[in-house]
């Protein structure tokens, strides 16, 4: 029972760090700039480690530091996980990690619509409605181009949740039939 509830305080932690992470670097990818008091959490929470990234990987058009952080983050929580059940079998940690990596970039996009929708049925004018929009712009402009708008609703964002679903399903049966 402690182990669970350790692995549980473990999967949080690492999931908002890595998800933190992750945000930073679609926030540079899609180049929108987030309101002070997002920025100042995404930076505050991710600089101690990335800083020090950026003297291994200095970044460029993208924050490649943000991602490797994220996915380093993904693999010390997989090493706590599994570790010593598997004997820190190497092969099947770094699998399992790239899984769980792909699982959270998909649940991320994912969240970020669910807010969207969220956002467009209570408050469509609330101040961090236009941040979730740009960061969902790039899924849904492709998926808009194709559905139209019905009654006018827009689709797209259901049809991209449908297909961030499928993506998880298919990543993770490719990843997996590898071992």
């Amino acid at each position: 029972m402690l182990h669970s509830i350790v692995m549980l305080i473990v999967d949080a932690v690492a999931s908002i760090l890595a998800g933190v992470m992750l945000l930073r670097f679609w926030m540079q990818v899609v180049r929108v700039r987030p309101p002070q008091s997002v920025g100042q959490f995404v930076y505050q929470l991710s600089d101690w480690l990335v800083k020090p990234l950026r003297r291994v990987m200095p970044g460029g058009a993208y924050d490649w530091a943000s991602l490797l952080g994220a996915f380093l983050i993904v693999l010390l929580s997989i090493v706590a996980a599994v570790g010593i059940e598997s004997g820190f079998d190497f092969k099947t940690i770094l699998l399992l990690a790239l899984v769980r990596f792909f699982q959270w970039i998909f649940y991320g996009f994912m969240a970020t619509l669910i807010i969207e929708a969220i956002f467009s049925w209570v408050n469509p004018y609330a101040p961090l409605a236009p941040f979730v929009r740009a960061l969902n712009e790039p899924l849904l402009r492709p998926l808009r181009k194709v559905i139209p708008l019905v009654g006018g609703v827009d689709l797209s964002p259901l049809a991209a949740l449908i297909l961030l679903q499928i993506a998880v399903r298919v990543v993770t049966t490719l990843l997996l039939s590898v071992a």
